[in-house]
């Protein structure tokens, strides 16, 4: 390839830095309090990982969201008097 080439490669970022840094009002989720989220990692049983999945299903709602609401419940904002 001695042309250049009109697609975006893969490690191309837009020109304007407002339409890649993730903004609070972007959020895909309402539910978030400050409009971002943190990736948490736990290690399951396979066993129980399915039982989680399952539930998630048969309540017609994603694991994750399932999951935050728990963590919600458990862990309320006002315990500590923060958000």
């Amino acid at each position: 390839m001695t042309g250049a080439s009109s697609r975006h490669r893969f490690t191309a970022r837009p020109g304007d830095p407002d339409r890649w840094i993730k903004s609070a009002e972007a959020s895909p989720r309402a539910g978030a309090a400050a409009g971002y989220t943190a990736r948490l990692t736990i290690d399951v049983t396979p066993d129980l990982r399915g039982r989680i999945k399952v539930a998630a299903f048969q309540r017609g709602i994603t694991v994750a969201d399932m999951l935050r609401d728990l963590f919600a419940r458990e862990f309320p904002a006002d315990e500590r008097g923060s958000k």
